[in-house]
């Protein structure tokens, strides 16, 4: 039976182009996409693997649905 995960991806501009994905409930789970299209896609393919391994170590899979996420802006003084 397959389950369902939910995770949050950060997408982060490279000055070169491009961006680099980071997965936070995924410790050291980092990917790289030309373009935002392609960067999701590569951090489907880099979670799908990460799990694996996991499930392969018998570890527990984390994920975000139960995550409440803000963004703050703030005024430096």
């Amino acid at each position: 039976m397959n389950s369902h995960h939910t995770y949050r991806i950060m997408l982060h501009p490279e000055p070169e182009g491009g961006f680099t994905v980071n997965v936070p409930s995924l410790p050291g789970c980092i990917t790289y996409g030309e373009n935002v299209e392609e960067a999701i896609a590569m951090a489907k393919e880099a979670i799908e693997l990460y799990i694996e391994e996991l499930k392969d170590r018998g570890d527990e899979i984390p994920d975000d649905s139960n995550t409440l996420e803000y963004s703050l802006n703030l005024e430096a003084a």
